[in-house]
C-alpha cells in the first residue's frame, strides 16, 4: 500500500535529518514557540474572517445603504474565494515556495482588508471581501504546511498541531465576540482594519528565520486541474450556500449543483492524464487521511450551523445584545482550547487515533443533542447553553488536532501544502453545506408550529431541530472515523495501528 511507503517517509531515515534541520534553523524551543504563534495567529485571523463581518452586517447595511439581498454576499464571497482557491493555493506553495506564498498571501489579505474598510459602496466592499479570500487562500494551506515541516516528527509537531486546531477552532468563535465588541464600541469598518495589525506583526516576524520553508517540488503548476477544480469547489460552495436561502429546487441552486459536478468531474479527467497533477493520488488514497478529511466535512457541516442557530436563539428570542451573544461563546472557547490545546495531543499520545476523533464528535453530539432537548424561550443560560457549548468545544478540539494530524500523516514533504489546502477546503464545503440545510430544518419546523406555538415558541422549536439534525451528523462522523481510521500517533513516531 502506498501509505506504508508514506508512513516510512516520515519517520525513517529519511525524516531524521529534515527534524535536526527543522530544530537547527529554529533555534530549539524558543525558536519553535515562535514559528508556532506566527503559524497560530495568522490561522486564527483567516478563520475568524468567516464570522467577524456577521455580527457588524447591520451596521453595514445602514452605512453603505446596502439592499437586503446584498448582505449574504458579503459573507458567501469571502468563504466562495477561500474554498475555492484551497487546493490550488496549497499546491502552489508546494511548487513556488510555501514561505514565499505564506507572505503573499497575508499580504494580499491585509490590502483587502484595509480596502473593505475604507469602502465607500457595495461593490468596493463585496470586492475587498473576494480579494481577501484569495489571499486567505494562498496563506491558509501554506501555514499548516509550514508546520508540518518546521516541527519535527513526534510530540513537538503533535502539540503544535493541536495549537493549530484550536485556533481553526477558536476562530469562529473570537470571530463573533470581536466583532460585536469592535461593532459596538468602534465601527463596522473596524472588523475589517483590526486585520492589518495583525497581519503586519506576522509578516515582520516571517523575517526572524524561525520558520523552515521546506524544500519544493519541480515542476510546474496543473493548470487544468487548477482551474476545473477551483471553479467546481466554487460552483458546489455557491450551491450550497444558495440552496440554503433560495431553496434545494432553485434552478439556480440546480444549475449551481450541475456546473460543479461537471468541473470536478472534468477535474477528475485532469488530473489521470496530467504528468504533474495538482492533486497526487498518493494524497487521497491512505484510508487516515480520506477518514480524517471526511471527518472534518462534517465538523465543518455542524459547527458554523451551531453558531448560527445559538446565535439567532440568542438574540431573537432573549434579546442578546451583538457583544452579550459573543461573549455568551465564551464555554465554547474554553472547551476547545483545552482539548485541542492540552488534552488533545496527550490523547494521541496514548490511545488509537480513531478513538479520540470518534469521542470528540460524540461528545459533540451529546452537546448538541442537550441543547436541543432543553432548549425553551427561558432557558436557564448556566443549566442549557453552557454544557451544551462546553461539550461541543471539547469534542470539536479533540477532532480538529486529531484529523489535522491525521490529515497531515504520511505525507511526503513535497506535497504538504495540497494536503493542507484538501483538509481546509473539506472545513469549508462541509461549513457552506451545513448552513444552508440545518438553517432550512428549522425554518420547515418554525412554519410547521406557527399555527399551534407563540412565535417565540415556534422559532426555538426550529432551533431545536436544526440543533438536533446535527447531533445526528456528529453523531455520523464518529462512525466514520471509527470505520476509515487506523492510524495511531506514539509519542516519538507517526506508526500504522
Amino acid at each position: 500500500m502506498g501509505g506504508t511507503v508514506d508512513h516510512k517517509l516520515e519517520t525513517g531515515g529519511a525524516a531524521r535529518p529534515a527534524a535536526r534541520q527543522a530544530v537547527g534553523r529554529t533555534g530549539g524551543p524558543r525558536g519553535l514557540g515562535l514559528a508556532l504563534l506566527i503559524i497560530a495567529t495568522a490561522q486564527l485571523m483567516l478563520v475568524l474572517d468567516d464570522t467577524i463581518v456577521n455580527v457588524a452586517l447591520p451596521a453595514m447595511q445602514r452605512s453603505l445603504h446596502l439592499p437586503a439581498s446584498s448582505l449574504n454576499w458579503v459573507i458567501s464571497f469571502y468563504a466562495l474565494a477561500f474554498g475555492g482557491l484551497q487546493l490550488a493555493g496549497g499546491r502552489a506553495g508546494d511548487l513556488f515556495g510555501r514561505l514565499r506564498l505564506f507572505r503573499a498571501g497575508i499580504a494580499v489579505f491585509v490590502l483587502a482588508s484595509m480596502a473593505g474598510g475604507f469602502a465607500p459602496n457595495e461593490t468596493v466592499l463585496i470586492t475587498a471581501r473576494i480579494v481577501q479570500g484569495c489571499g486567505a487562500a494562498m496563506a491558509a494551506p501554506c501555514a499548516l504546511s509550514l508546520l508540518a515541516v518546521t516541527f519535527p516528527a513526534g510530540p513537538a509537531r503533535t502539540k503544535a498541531l493541536g495549537v493549530y486546531g484550536a485556533m481553526a477552532g477558536l476562530g469562529s468563535v473570537v470571530g463573533l465576540l470581536l466583532g460585536g465588541t469592535l461593532t459596538e464600541y468602534a465601527s463596522w469598518r473596524w472588523v475589517l482594519f483590526i486585520n492589518a495589525p495583525i497581519g503586519i506583526a506576522v509578516l515582520a516576524a516571517t523575517w526572524t528565520g524561525v520558520l523552515v520553508p521546506g524544500d519544493t517540488e519541480r515542476g510546474r503548476l496543473d493548470v487544468p486541474g487548477a482551474v476545473t477544480a477551483t471553479l467546481g469547489i466554487a460552483s458546489l460552495i455557491y450551491a450550497l450556500t444558495r440552496g440554503g436561502s433560495d431553496g434545494w429546487t432553485d434552478e439556480g441552486t440546480l444549475a449551481a449543483f450541475g456546473i460543479g459536478a461537471v468541473l470536478l468531474g472534468a477535474f477528475a479527467v485532469a488530473e489521470r492524464r496530467s504528468r504533474a497533477p495538482m492533486l497526487p493520488v498518493s494524497v487521497i488514497r491512505d484510508r487516515n487521511r480520506g477518514g480524517a478529511n471526511a471527518v472534518m466535512l462534517l465538523l465543518g457541516t455542524v459547527m458554523l450551523a451551531m453558531y448560527y442557530l445559538l446565535t439567532l436563539y440568542m438574540q431573537l428570542v432573549r434579546g442578546y445584545s451583538a457583544l452579550h451573544t459573543g461573549l455568551a461563546y465564551l464555554p465554547n472557547v474554553v472547551g476547545v482550547g483545552i482539548a485541542a490545546a492540552g488534552l488533545g495531543p496527550q490523547l494521541l499520545a496514548k490511545l488509537p487515533a480513531r478513538g479520540v476523533v470518534a469521542s470528540g464528535m460524540l461528545i459533540s453530539a451529546v452537546g448538541l443533542a442537550w441543547a436541543a432537548a432543553l432548549l425553551s424561550p427561558t432557558s436557564n443560560y448556566w443549566a442549557v447553553l453552557v454544557p451544551a457549548m462546553l461539550a461541543a468545544g471539547v469534542g470539536a478540539g479533540l477532532t480538529f488536532v486529531g484529523c489535522t494530524s491525521l490529515g497531515m500523516l504520511g505525507v511526503a514533504p513535497r506535497d504538504s501544502g495540497v494536503a493542507a489546502g484538501l483538509l481546509n477546503t473539506s472545513t469549508q464545503c462541509g461549513a457552506a453545506l451545513g448552513l444552508g440545510a440545518l438553517a432550512a430544518v428549522a425554518s420547515a419546523v418554525t412554519r410547521s408550529q406557527l399555527a399551534a406555538h407563540t412565535p417565540m415558541a415556534a422559532l426555538t422549536n426550529g432551533y431545536a431541530a436544526g440543533l438536533l439534525a446535527g447531533a445526528a451528523i456528529y453523531a455520523a462522523g464518529a462512525v466514520v472515523a471509527a470505520l476509515t481510521i487506523n492510524a495511531r500517533l506514539s509519542p516519538d513516531e507517526l506508526a500504522t495501528h
